[in-house]
């Protein structure tokens, strides 16, 4: 029986996500290997070379690009790198895998789309949360009809964090929206990622960006007094006379945060808290534990239903088994081997549509007006 190609996997940046969303999840993959990591600064304590010292090791990410032996390279830089750097890795002939966000405009993401089918190599960008357990239950109760017609989705991402990060202390504090920085793009996009999976794109757009722990609606212009550290959008679905709410918020004081509402003409589904896994990881669990990414039952949403006596019923809703970020690779790798665009399990094109809506969420906060993305 023939042995399983195996591709050499290269890493561009080595902070919190190359060491826990990325690193532990292609060792656990067999057709990827960890060949090579790109850190511009090694330092006692945080050092690639110590860590791992059987792999090649650089500190420009050019040098890595331009390795023959190279087959993949997974960017985990800041977002204002990605479009340079992804464009000479497919330039350099090789697969790519893009952190989110993306990259800053949906412009630089439609080029980067049709160079990789030019080059006929693999682009996929990093939205791990449509494998979240939470959005599987989501997903699954849609499907199996329990909510009937959704009229109303609500989605969140909200914190209690007011006090601001130093500026200059990550690249999420440094970054302006234009830079793909900001809650829009960091939060955001996964909060709208889900939303365009389930639903596609909206017909309309409104957006309001708001600085909550100033007390200050922004216009997000692109000045730095008009970065917004918060955001609520709707989003408009005429055929299906549906509304979309999502929000990502730093003034929320609750001990158990909002993550999904959803009404149907059927049910309605509630849950709080997030998915496990990032806390898990984060916290020096491995992907390998068993029991990885599975949600304690005091962690379950809830279902009303309308019984067949015409009146609601509330129950507990089981979390979905968890496919956990594993399954996001073993599909990234099963693309890679094949080359194919259609097996790729985040399309770089469906990326484009999400920082479309992105895109008109920020047209939608500047002007005060309903946009169509």
């Amino acid at each position: 029986m023939a042995t399983e190609k195996q591709f050499n996997v290269g890493i561009v940046g080595y902070g919190l996500s190359a060491k826990v969303f990325h690193i532990p999840f292609i060792k656990l993959t067999p057709s990827l290997k960890l060949h090579s990591i790109v850190q511009r600064t090694p330092k006692p304590g945080n050092s690639a070379p110590e860590d791992y010292p059987d792999l090649k090791h650089y500190t420009t990410p050019e040098d890595l690009i331009a390795d023959p032996d190279v087959d993949v390279v997974v960017l985990c830089t800041p977002p204002n790198t990605h479009y340079p750097l992804a464009r000479s890795a497919l330039l350099n002939n090789k697969h790519v895998l893009v952190e989110k966000p993306f990259v800053p405009t949906s412009k630089e993401a439609d080029e980067l789309t049709e160079l990789a089918r030019q080059q006929k190599r693999v682009l996929c960008v990093y939205q791990n949360r449509r494998w979240d357990s939470d959005f599987l239950t989501v997903q699954r109760l849609m499907k199996e009809d329990k909510l009937g017609r959704i009229v109303e989705f609500e989605t969140h991402f909200d914190r209690l964090r007011l006090t601001a990060p130093a500026k200059g202390s990550t690249w999420k504090a440094g970054l302006t929206m234009d830079e793909a920085g900001g809650v829009l793009y960091d939060l955001g996009s996964h909060l709208l990622d889900q939303v365009y999976v389930l639903f596609g794109m909206p017909d309309g757009v409104t957006g309001r960006l708001v600085n909550q722990r100033e007390g200050r609606l922004v216009t997000g212009d692109g000045s730095e007094e008009q970065e917004p550290d918060s955001v609520t959008a709707i989003l408009s679905y005429k055929k299906q006379g549906l509304l979309v709410f999502v929000r990502a918020g730093v003034a929320s004081v609750e001990s158990r945060q909002m993550r999904f509402w959803v009404r149907g003409t059927k049910g309605s589904y509630h849950k709080t808290g997030l998915d496990p896994q990032e806390d898990y990881l984060r916290g020096g669990g491995s992907a390998a534990d068993q029991g990885f990414g599975k949600e304690s039952e005091d962690r379950f949403g809830r279902l009303c239903v309308v019984g067949a006596d015409g009146k609601v019923e509330d129950q507990v809703c089981p979390t979905v088994e968890p496919e956990t970020y594993v399954k996001f690779y073993d599909l990234f790798a099963k693309a890679v081997s094949s080359g194919k665009e259609e097996d790729v399990p985040v399309p770089a094109s469906q990326a484009t549509q999400v920082l479309r809506i992105i895109e008109a969420v920020r047209e939608s906060g500047k002007t005060g007006n309903e946009v169509a993305p």
